[in-house]
């Protein structure tokens, strides 16, 4: 608004409050003059199609030798109730030249407020701005002043700017300014050195200041310093904090007539706007959720950018006095209010136009040559141009693609080149990948049934989709090393029996090349028992990779098929546990993570068949000095109300702990004690990255335990606890009985749950009934056709019908039945 108005406009709760100053003619040569600020409030009848005042408000102001004006207005938050109240800076001028100006507050009431009021030896001409108090910002002498309504001072911002360019609330940053101002070279660099274009980038920057806290904020969130020199007003449309980053979009106006909406600092859109010289932008959600951007020029032209699938000019206006943005027919959503200049009329509401550019299209004294047609010659062609590059840009896209998957291809074939080379040299036996594996024809014959050895085991990970492994971790606890491989999300649909081999890749026949080692896969919220690997000393790595594989027959109960309703990282880990110490006598050992696996395939039958998979996860470096400075320690620090232990972390303590898992019930009290009794004597505070388990950070031998208490009633939880050894889980069994109810039961519950339970006798009844299929038929049906019972030739049994016996429960058992019968005949018969 300019400062000269003395007229101003505003929208509040979809009225127009128009505020006025009465003039007083002489004002300088009477001694008691008044001036009054008078204010109308406007409400717009839908009957009559007109603005007719509701109430109306005066403030009167003494202006013996005084020139009194209107410097602006707008709608701020009163910090003392949380109410949007109408605020107008009034300026007060001197014959001295000393200015004083007035804050005003327009209660419902139509009762003015003076909020504050100070006194400057320069008048307000540069970037005024209201905020949240109210508080007024402005720019002086390119620096930065503020004033509150709690401190009623003139305050200075320590930063230099040359022009603001919007201030309002961010998320979890309080008010903040936008601002431009002149940018600092980088360090070590000679200004003569820079080109043109690098002064033009360099010469100026955009950037952010929060005002409470005092705090920069880095302008390429918001955009590129490029657009510095070109941007001269800004409007945030929407700001958010997600994954402690900050999330903005914003659209900007520029001196090259255009509007630019960017997206987290990255321009997504740009449009051409008819008139020069845009001043300001605001923006108006209309009935169908169209985000409509008001944009108005120094000419009193108005432009209206819609958003859809790219940024244009819907409508445009000229010679507007003002344009407002409310619910002025009280349809629930927003509409424009433009207001027109017409001379011939004292009533400044005599002529406007309420529209949302939909279904609402209200008028009155309105000149129809005002409203101009879009601009559809010069931004049809730019939409036209814009398709064709966007088509450009495709095929442009879908060449690189080709161009990488031919470059792919040749970098496979070029590195299957220097395996078998490599295993040429070294005398070992190069395994080539399948044809239908690489998508190539094959140049060779492809080995059936390759031996079984080491080398085919560590080949055979090529062989496997990379993308079953994330990561490969390690950490010591104690005198253990635990090694963990996170797994992708599509691992638990396809596969089961997971478990790890460490391998050493050193050069010594003296020693085994597989490391000992347990394997666990730990869910967070439960953890299931460890499974050691054995391992032979003398024996040959292909007979201990046989070993390593024939030892994991539980692991298929123990990994979840199903995801649990909540996923954590935890779920998806499988971590192998191994002693520390007799690796540190190599002082430095590098070893292979190999990932056992069997895919499950369903046959006719319904019985599955498995096929035995090997992934080469990665290989790490273990040596005494990185141990020694920490390098793979357990961090598990006390901050604030949490232990910020990383995941790893805490897998790896429970991947060394014993669980025990205990039910209490009680029958006349309820459980609330033992929470106390965790958070208080015991000092547990839970992981940050998994809230149901907690971390004990007592001193002693307790110090590490991890706790875990679900209550599944008031009077009746699960406590499971993770412990190094029994002693601690004796101290600690014995410092909750203290806490506990007299008449509590404590009961030790077995691991697992009855899904779990059930799923293992299943297995378990399944392996029998194909241990008893193979083997009373496999080695007869290939020597005969039919079975004969006790050397009797009228009892014959088919293959067939045996198995049809077998399908069923009630076959079993006659089945069962029957060879009983023809193994007593037999015996009798060899009596006899």
């Amino acid at each position: 608004m300019l400062l000269s108005e003395q007229e101003q406009f505003l929208s509040y709760n979809g009225e127009v409050l128009i505020f006025q100053l009465s003039k007083t003619r002489h004002v300088e040569e009477t001694a008691d003059e008044t001036v009054n600020l008078r204010v109308r409030r406007m409400a717009f009848n839908r009957d009559t199609k007109l603005f007719v005042e509701k109430s109306s408000g005066v403030f009167s102001m003494r202006a013996s030798h005084l020139k009194i004006e209107i410097v602006c207005c707008s709608c701020v938050m009163d910090s003392r109730t949380g109410i949007i109240l109408p605020c107008i800076l009034v300026k007060k001028k001197k014959q001295n030249n000393a200015v004083k100006y007035l804050l005003l507050l327009l209660h419902n009431s139509n009762q003015f407020e003076q909020s504050f009021h100070f006194k400057l030896d320069y008048e307000l001409k540069e970037d005024i701005r209201f905020f949240t108090g109210p508080s007024v910002l402005w720019r002086h002498a390119n620096k930065l002043f503020y004033i509150c309504s709690n401190t009623c001072t003139v305050l200075s911002a320590p930063i230099q700017l040359s022009s603001v360019v919007w201030t309002g609330e961010i998320e979890d940053e309080g008010t903040v300014i936008l601002g431009i101002r002149t940018a600092c070279l980088p360090e070590n660099e000679d200004e003569d050195e820079f080109s043109t274009s690098d002064r033009a980038i360099w010469g100026s920057e955009f950037f952010g200041y929060a005002i409470e806290t005092q705090k920069m904020l880095t302008g390429t969130c918001f955009m590129p310093h490029a657009y510095s020199r070109v941007v001269s007003f800004v409007y945030v449309c929407k700001n958010k904090i997600l994954k402690k980053r900050l999330q903005i979009s914003l659209v900007a106006i520029t001196q090259k007539n255009q509007l630019i909406w960017f997206q987290d600092g990255l321009p997504k859109g740009v449009c051409e706007l008819p008139y020069e010289k845009p001043c300001s932008v605001k923006p108006a959600v209309t009935n169908s959720n169209d985000l409509l951007l008001i944009v108005s020029f120094a000419s009193g032209d108005i432009c209206v950018v819609q958003r859809r699938d790219s940024l244009q000019v819907a409508s445009k206006w000229q010679k507007v006095k003002s344009v407002l943005v409310d619910d002025f027919i009280g349809s629930g959503s927003e509409q424009l209010l433009l207001l027109f200049e017409d001379e011939s009329n004292a009533d400044p509401l005599s002529t406007f136009k309420i529209t949302d550019l939909g279904d609402i299209n209200y008028a009155r004294g309105i000149n129809y040559k005002r409203d101009v047609p879009t601009a559809e010659g010069l931004q049809e062609n730019g939409l036209l141009t814009v398709r064709a590059l966007e088509t450009r840009l495709q095929a442009g896209c879908t060449s690189i693609r080709e161009l990488q998957q031919h470059l792919g291809l040749k970098r496979r074939v070029i590195l299957e080149s220097c395996r078998a080379l490599i295993d040429l040299v070294e005398e070992r036996n190069h395994i080539l990948p399948t044809a239908k594996e690489e998508g190539l024809v094959s140049l060779w014959d492809d080995v059936e049934n390759p031996p079984h050895s080491l080398n085919k085991e560590t080949s055979l990970a090529s062989k496997v989709p990379e993308h079953f492994t994330e990561k490969l971790w390690q950490r010591v606890v104690g005198d253990s090393l635990v090694v963990g491989v996170k797994l992708t999300e599509s691992f638990c649909l396809s596969l089961s029996d997971v478990s790890l081999s460490l391998v050493m890749d050193q050069d010594s026949s003296s020693i085994s090349p597989i490391i000992k080692c347990r394997n666990k896969i730990i869910k967070l919220n439960k953890a299931f028992s460890a499974l050691a690997i054995s391992s032979c000393q003398i024996e040959p790595p292909p007979k201990k990779m046989k070993l390593d594989l024939h030892n994991k027959n539980d692991l298929k109960k123990e990994f979840p098929k199903r995801c649990s309703r909540v996923q954590l990282d935890g779920a998806k880990t499988v971590i192998a546990v191994t002693s520390l110490s007799p690796l540190l006598a190599f002082h430095h050992v590098c070893c292979i993570v190999l990932l056992h696996a069997k895919k499950q395939k369903h046959q006719n039958d319904s019985l599955q068949e498995s096929k035995k998979i090997t992934v080469l996860c990665g290989k790490f470096l273990l040596s005494l000095e990185d141990i020694s400075n920490g390098k793979y320690s357990v961090k598990m620090i006390r901050d604030s109300s949490y232990c910020t232990g990383s995941m790893e972390d805490i897998l790896a303590v429970l991947a060394v702990s014993v669980r025990f898992s205990f039910q209490i019930v009680s029958s006349d009290c309820t459980l609330t004690p033992v929470n106390s009794w965790l958070l208080g004597e015991m000092e547990c505070t839970p992981f940050k990255e998994c809230h149901d388990n907690i971390f004990c950070h007592k001193a002693g031998n307790v110090y590490g335990t991890v706790f875990n208490w679900t209550l599944k009633n008031p009077c009746e939880g699960v406590l499971t606890l993770f412990c190094r050894n029994l002693t601690v889980l004796f101290q600690c069994l014995h410092s909750l009985t203290r806490v506990l109810p007299p008449n509590c039961d404590v009961k030790l519950l077995r691991s697992g749950s009855k899904s779990i339970l059930t799923e293992q006798l299943a297995l378990a009844l399944e392996r029998e009934m194909l241990t008893l299929r193979s083997s009373f038929f496999s080695k007869e049906s290939k020597v005969e056709n039919n079975l004969t019972w006790g050397n009797e030739p009228g009892k014959k049994i088919s293959d067939a019908s045996a198995a049809s016996l077998l399908d069923s429960e009630e076959g079993v058992q006659q089945f069962r039945k029957k060879f009983q019968n023809e193994r007593e005949e037999s015996v009798l018969s060899d009596v006899h």
